[in-house]
């Protein structure tokens, strides 16, 4: 099995001999050496050239400076190799490390990573004592050093490492490679040598403490919610006392559908998702809706704005949130064969008594037009179709019951699929349930601003429905409408 040493390389010219010297003593014959040199300004990239002339097995390549995470992404991705080993131009490893690792992959397909036991060298001596691993732990600390081995392709399925960080990135990388499971093995005996000098990163990234956490939280905020029950926070170690006090005084709601259970850490991981500006906004005045995915699937998340100090005690103590009533009513009026796009969650959060914030999320529509494209394009193409499909689709709600308060051309979604006009409402917190007779039936199209051929048809339509008067549907129809206009 073919492995890929990789190494970014950055005014190393004091130490790469000697990081090369030990790779190339390997024991383990079937391997490449991958140097990335990163706008070096001393002779680095000469001396790895030597080494390449010498032994065919190093490749040596240079870019712009760009950083050592960039570099290490830009080595891997030319690496032929099934294992990649990240070793810093100034480490060593011994004989030994690549063939005891690779022996741990074959034997195991679940292993994701292996970790050399570690020594210190330069500026400090003695073990490199790294903390055994965890999730839980990882959630707070990298106990994972940059150099241990994973496969290419979960490189691949992570999407390397993330440019994002001036420090750390491995930490970010390796809760990308294990959030969803798989094992860790550690080598018994010393592998590794890791050199101490002044610049070292473990001396001089700690000035990067607050944007490194911050980009974690942005990058994998449903992790740290299941392993800390909330963000990671600026003291790491107290992070879970931290969110299980902040829960106290700030109580949530949360339901999920059934079949989107597994969603649940990225449901209670919606505020911090907020926060970071995720999603595409696709809607933003008084109330916002973003498109957001998450494993495959693709959703709408609508956050709801926050009322006044009064409705912040109604809809804290004895109210349902909107979010909560638009998720249970897209229940209902599916379970009725009236689409609304597949609910998948609500969520809603108090502080103390107070409404603080709800979102509601559905499963984002595959429809293509809403109402409004009907009203302003009467040459649209199977525009009467989707007219009659709204007078029928309105008089099966209303035979249901079911009266839509907020019953407008956005929150109307029409598109025609192997012949067959498909309606979905959304917008759904706003309901009123009980009879609704001819007039009050007719009334609730005065919103659908159309001229009044397109009424009629939609006014004869829902007449044939309900089995009411075709000709007074249509008056009534027409006069609230343009009632409605006037005023």
């Amino acid at each position: 099995m073919l492995v890929s040493v990789i190494i970014p390389i950055y005014n190393s010219e004091k130490y790469l001999s000697e990081t090369l010297t030990s790779i190339l003593s390997s024991d383990y014959y079937d391997f490449e050496v991958i140097c990335v040199d990163d706008g070096s300004k001393d002779a680095s990239i000469a001396i790895a050239k030597e080494y390449a002339l010498k032994d065919n097995r190093v490749k040596v390549y240079f870019q712009a400076n760009a950083g050592a995470c960039v570099a290490r992404n830009h080595a891997i991705s030319l690496a032929s190799g099934e294992f990649i080993l990240p070793i810093d131009s100034d480490d060593k490893i011994s004989s030994t490390y690549i063939s005891n690792a690779v022996k741990i992959f074959l034997t195991d397909p679940d292993v994701k990573v292996v970790i050399p036991r570690a020594e210190y060298f330069g500026d400090r001596c003695g073990e490199w004592k790294l903390k055994k691993y965890s999730l839980s732990l990882l959630a707070r600390k990298n106990m994972i050093p940059a150099c241990a081995m994973y496969r290419k392709s979960d490189w691949l399925r992570v999407g390397g490492y993330c440019s994002d960080f001036k420090t750390r990135e491995d930490w970010a990388f390796w809760i990308a490679l294990l959030k969803d499971g798989g094992k860790v093995v550690y080598l018994p005996n010393v592998e590794f040598y890791y050199r101490i000098r002044p610049t070292s990163k473990r001396v001089v990234n700690r000035r990067f403490k607050y944007d490194v956490i911050d980009t974690l939280n942005r990058l994998h905020p449903e992790f740290f919610e299941r392993e800390l029950g909330g963000p990671l926070r600026y003291k790491r170690t107290w992070s879970k006392m931290i969110n299980f006090l902040y829960r106290i005084l700030h109580p949530r709601k949360v339901q999920l559908s059934e079949k989107y259970s597994h969603l649940e850490y990225w449901v209670k991981s919606l505020p911090v998702r907020w926060k970071n500006n995720e999603g595409l906004v696709i809607h933003n005045r008084r109330n916002e809706l973003r498109e957001m995915s998450f494993n495959n699937v693709d959703m709408v998340v609508k956050s709801f704005a926050i009322p006044n100090l009064v409705n912040r005690f109604v809809y804290g103590v004895f109210r349902k949130s909107k979010a909560q009533r638009s998720y249970e009513y897209a229940e209902k009026l599916n379970s009725l064969g009236i689409k609304s796009p597949m609910p998948i969650a609500f969520y809603t959060e108090r502080c103390g008594f107070l409404f603080s914030h709800s979102y509601y999320v559905s499963k984002k529509s595959n429809c293509c037009y809403t109402f409004y494209d009907v009203i302003d394009n009467p040459a649209l193409e199977n525009r009467d179709l989707y007219l009659c499909c709204v007078g029928r689709m309105t008089a099966k709600m209303h035979a249901a019951g079911i009266y839509p308060l907020d019953y407008s051309g956005g929150n109307i979604l029409l598109d025609v699929v192997d012949g067959e006009p498909q309606f979905e409402l959304v917008d759904l917190n706003r309901m009123a349930f009980g009879k609704i007779d001819m007039d009050k039936g007719c009334r609730g199209f005065e919103r659908l601003n159309v001229e009044p051929i397109a009424l009629k048809i939609m006014a004869q339509e829902y007449a044939k429905e309900r089995g009411f008067d075709e000709a007074k549907c249509v008056e009534l129809v027409q006069k609230y409408r343009w009632y409605k206009h006037q005023k």
